[in-house]
């Protein structure tokens, strides 16, 4: 081969491989122009989120919600987080399982789309425009509110609303680039540097443990974090995790431009970042919230001074520097504003230093700044409360929704996202509340008339009374509360909170368990024939059952409502000469009017001018009948044996544990040593006597012991050892029994045993010592089982029985509303002496006003909780059928009967005030009750010692045509109750001082209640 010849050999192979290199240089310029685009694409997709926004945007338009009737069957609540759980989102559930047993159905509920629920069950925090600020709302019947509690107090509503200096402030500290205008479709819950830095920081913390781990977290997350995450902490990297892409899916609810979602980034931040919590305010949310309560500011001055760059400028200098120092505080808000405020103002100064080396502000703020000090306010700089007269329906309304939904703490209903329709009417609210604390001066005492005989004496200063009103509207299946008012200015509600002595109005609760005993007679013996009615046997003293049997015998119609009304036709004397024996002694009575005295009168009569002793002798009857309701019963117990002692030993268990409970309520709270020096300071002075009551204090005393205490009881007695050994021996306590040892030593053995039980039982309850007491209980009656006085043992075997009718009497009254468990065991229970309430008797009167049937009483008709988010429920008081507690037959005689009290009896002062626009006049009844609660000490032979007025009430319970009843009182207390000689004639004259206030409510009956 010539050189020519290898020379072309050489270019060809060279040429043949060109081809391969040009291929391999090619593939990696392609791997490097690959690798540059993907860094490109990331470098481009971190900063300017395009893929995400076109994705997610996307996907966010699938996440809805609506709100549809009925209970939602798509509905996820949230489990935790600090946001969830002060606006009560997560409690729906368990409110829903609480309304429900009275009367309230989920009328309406929000339904998750099922990629919302996705998002639910993938563990992430739905995305929805959340509300900054909520808290509890109260709205009246027609809609308007009257009570309203936000929470935070004070928030920004727009971005604009911002100063923005404080916008631009929060992103330099937070997110420097949240704010720019470009890229438009950044994702503000991700930002890649600070996210890779704390990966970074992270890692290397696992191999150096001192270096610090700052977190990664944009604004958007932490709003997440403090909002939604379990105790507002970040526990852990899924957490983190969970917080960005709940922020994500949130950032894009609005499209892939997120201008607007960054800026109420700031906006959100800004209003419910947690600032700590102060005594006397709770939990602190929000930076205007914070301005006021830890430096006394009023955030719209703040705003004002940034806003306005003339402003002075230490002013605005001091303003900026507040608000700067709580921007920073929140990353440990109780570290710098409770325990190291001086620390706060340094870190303060140094953000100061950058913010103006950054441009944010201009020099001259900054230097002026520097010169200012922080200090925190030293208490709450807060507007006072209202008046509790002005927001009386409010919290009777706020203690129903506490009962309703089992919460204790006002303070946890009141930032409840709840909005509640009541079924008060505020306008005549307020206008009674104006009326009733009106009269309570002596001008409006005077042009409402309450001076003159019954009332206010000439020169009386109104102003210790408290007036009470109370009204309810019966609208289809419910007593619906309109007016609940009284005109003291203090939180407790002397409607419903009060055992009060009502004076007369007892005498309605008694003439109804009257004719329920007449009623009772009449479906027992109505369908006899003379001959078996005269067969049917009947107690000696039983008036009721005779006089029924006789009526039934000689009555044409033997109808119910015919023999009601002869029932109250039947006459009792108004003589007051009479003592009866009632409540284990003698007692007399007298009536309001002497005119009363020297006749016989009807029940009527006696209720339509309130006679007391007819309604003495008529609860006699009514005892006598509940005594004897089994044919005999008194007479049988009488004549055997074992009944007898077991009656015994009843009566003895029950007087017995009366002395108990007043012995331990005099010696509960003292020690050991004070209550057995008090007791043995009672006993006589003889040594004996004082041996008896030591060794019944404390039965296992030794003889050292003994001795102290016998020389602590006898100071300066000379008492050898002698005596002492031989008392120690002759008073052992095997010796004596506790009956016997009162006796020696003068005092109840029952006061020795509750003595000696607390020594050896410190702390024991009055349940325990009642429980406990029952065998010392029967040893101390001993006698009575032993005597041959059969007298002594009759009278309480009559006890007994007469306990026993009180119990059955209590029983009724309680199936119509009285609020108590038990009646006075007296005749004078018939007077009001056994207390009750305003309400109770509204109730009462309702119930005779709807023929007998008992419908609940309402102050709610519906609750909006979560309104506008996922977890809207809307529940509605479902109407109610009532129950039938008294014959419809009952009610109608009766009413006649309370509306004769204003015709012609106590009430007349009430007649003809109340009339419809065209004159015609509405039916208006009642009865009235004065209470005179006085506190009388009396010597062991009975003479009265002294007595002082406690308590005096004026109370009249009315109706106002087919719908309206309620109750008014008047009422004292002391050391001011015996200033006064008012009646109830007061409170009648009140009511018909009101009709302006009222008539406008009364006689608009067609008035439409509109939705929240």
């Amino acid at each position: 081969m010539n050189l020519e010849d290898a020379t072309a050999g050489r270019r060809a192979v060279t040429f043949l491989r060109f081809p391969v290199q040009i291929r391999r240089r090619s593939g990696r310029i392609l791997i490097v122009f690959a690798m540059a685009a993907l860094v490109a694409a990331g470098w481009c997709e971190g900063t300017t989120s395009w893929v995400e926004a076109r994705l997610l945007s996307r996907y966010d338009r699938n996440l809805r919600f609506v709100v549809s009737s009925g209970p939602s069957p798509a509905i996820a609540f949230p489990r935790s987080g600090p946001y969830d759980t002060n606006f009560g989102y997560r409690f729906i559930p368990v409110f829903a399982r609480r309304l429900a047993p009275e009367g309230f159905d989920i009328a309406a509920q929000a339904r998750m789309s099922p990629t919302m629920l996705s998002v639910v069950r993938m563990g992430l925090y739905p995305p929805y425009r959340e509300k900054d600020q909520a808290g509890l709302v109260l709205r009246d019947s027609r809609g308007a509110v009257f009570y309203e509690a936000r929470f935070p107090d004070s928030v920004y509503r727009t971005f604009q609303s911002v100063p923005p200096v404080l916008a631009n402030t929060l992103a330099y500290i937070e997110d420097r680039h949240l704010l720019d205008l470009h890229p438009a479709t950044r994702n503000p819950a991700v930002s890649w540097g600070r996210f890779t830095r704390a990966l970074f920081d992270q890692a290397r913390h696992l191999f150096e443990p001192e270096a610090p781990t700052p977190g990664g977290s944009t604004l958007a997350t932490q709003i997440e974090k403090f909002r939604h995450s379990p105790g507002g902490y970040t526990a852990n990297g899924a957490e983190k995790l969970r917080q960005m892409a709940s922020a994500s899916l949130w950032a894009y609810l609005g499209g892939p431009d997120t201008t607007a979602a960054r800026q109420r980034i700031v906006v959100d931040y800004l209003n419910t970042v947690p600032m700590s919590a102060r005594a006397g305010v709770g939990s602190i949310h929000g930076l205007r919230d914070g301005l006021r309560v830890w430096y006394g500011r009023d955030p719209r001055d703040i705003d004002a001074l940034l806003q306005t760059p003339q402003a002075a400028l230490p002013a605005r200098a001091l303003a900026y520097k507040q608000a700067l120092s709580l921007m920073i505080a929140q990353r440990a808000p109780t570290y710098y504003l409770l325990r190291d405020p001086q620390a706060l103002d340094r870190l303060t100064n140094r953000y100061l230093v950058r913010l103006g080396t950054s441009g944010i502000i201009r020099p001259a703020l900054e230097y002026a700044a520097l010169g200012q000090v922080l200090r925190i306010a030293p208490t709450q700089n807060a507007p006072p409360p209202p008046p509790f007269v002005a927001q009386k329906a409010a919290t009777a309304t706020r203690v129903r929704l506490a009962q309703l939904l089992a919460i204790r703490d006002s303070y946890v209903l009141d930032h409840l996202d709840l909005s509640a329709r009541t079924t008060i009417d505020a306008s005549t609210q307020r206008a009674v509340t104006m009326r009733l604390r009106a009269v309570t001066t002596r001008q409006g005492a005077a042009a409402a008339d309450l001076f003159g005989h019954d009332m206010l004496l000439p020169g009386s200063d109104p102003a210790h009374i408290r007036f009470a009103f109370t009204m309810y509207e019966h609208v289809g299946g419910a007593n619906l509360l309109r007016v609940q008012t009284d005109s003291g200015d203090r939180p407790f509600d002397l409607n419903q909170g009060a055992r009060l002595n009502l004076g007369s109005t007892a005498k309605l609760r008694t003439v109804i368990l009257y004719l329920q005993i007449v009623t009772r007679l009449h479906d027992r013996y109505a369908g006899l024939d003379s001959a078996a009615l005269r067969r049917v046997v009947v107690a000696p003293q039983d008036p009721i059952k005779s006089w029924a049997l006789a009526y039934l015998e000689t009555a044409r119609d033997r109808s119910l409502k015919p023999m009601l009304q002869a029932a109250l036709h039947r006459t009792y004397s108004g003589n007051p000469q009479e003592a009866f024996f009632t409540g284990g002694g003698l007692q007399r009575f007298s009536n309001f009017d002497p005119v009363d005295d020297h006749a016989m009168h009807t029940v009527a009569e006696g209720f339509q001018h309130s006679i007391n002793l007819v309604f003495v002798r008529l609860m006699r009857d009514i005892v006598r009948y509940e005594m004897d309701r089994s044919p005999d019963l008194a007479a049988k117990v009488m004549r055997n044996p074992t009944l007898r002692i077991a009656y015994l030993k009843r009566f003895a268990e029950s007087e017995g544990a009366l002395f108990v409970a007043r012995f331990y309520r005099n010696e509960v709270g003292r020690t050991p040593e004070s209550m057995e020096l008090a007791l043995l300071d009672r006993v006589p002075g003889q040594p004996f006597r004082k041996a008896a009551a030591i060794l019944a204090i404390e039965p296992q005393a030794s003889l050292q012991r003994f001795a102290d205490l016998l020389h602590a009881s006898l100071p300066g007695a000379e008492l050898d050892d002698a005596l002492v050994v031989d008392l120690y021996r002759r008073y052992a306590p095997q010796r004596f029994g506790l009956a016997d040892r009162g006796f020696l030593a003068r005092v109840h053995p029952l006061e020795l045993w509750v003595v000696s039980y607390l020594v050896s039982h410190p702390g024991a309850t009055l349940q325990q010592a009642v429980r406990d007491s029952l065998e010392p209980r029967v040893q101390v009656y001993a006698w009575l089982f032993r005597t041959h006085d059969r007298a002594r043992q009759d009278m309480r075997i009559r006890l007994v029985l007469e306990a026993e009718a009180y119990r059955r009497i209590a029983m009724a009254w309680r199936r119509l509303g009285y609020p108590f468990e038990s009646v006075t065991p007296s005749y004078a229970c018939a007077l009001g002496a056994s207390g009750d309430r305003p309400a109770a008797l509204s109730e009462l009167i309702g119930i005779l006003l709807d023929r007998g049937v008992r419908y609940p009483p309402r102050q709610i008709e519906a609750l909006d909780f979560a309104s506008g988010t996922p977890y809207a429920t809307r529940f509605v008081a479902q109407p109610t059928h009532g129950m039938r507690v008294l014959p419809s037959a009952i009610a109608d005689v009766l009413r006649p009967v309370l509306a004769s009290v204003v015709e012609g009896g106590t009430g007349v002062r009430l007649r003809g005030a109340y009339h419809l626009p065209n004159g015609e006049p509405i039916a208006v009844g009642g009865k009235t009750g004065t209470g005179d609660q006085r506190y009388a000490v009396y010597s062991r032979s009975g003479a009265l010692l002294a007595s002082r007025r406690v308590n005096r009430t004026a109370t009249f319970v009315f109706f106002l045509g087919n719908r309206f009843f309620g109750t008014i009182t008047a009422y004292v207390h002391e050391p001011f109750a015996a200033r006064y000689r008012f009646t109830s004639a007061m409170s009648v004259q009140l009511l018909r001082d009101l009709a302006p206030d009222l008539m406008p409510l009364i006689a608009d009956p067609d008035r439409k209640m509109p939705e929240i």
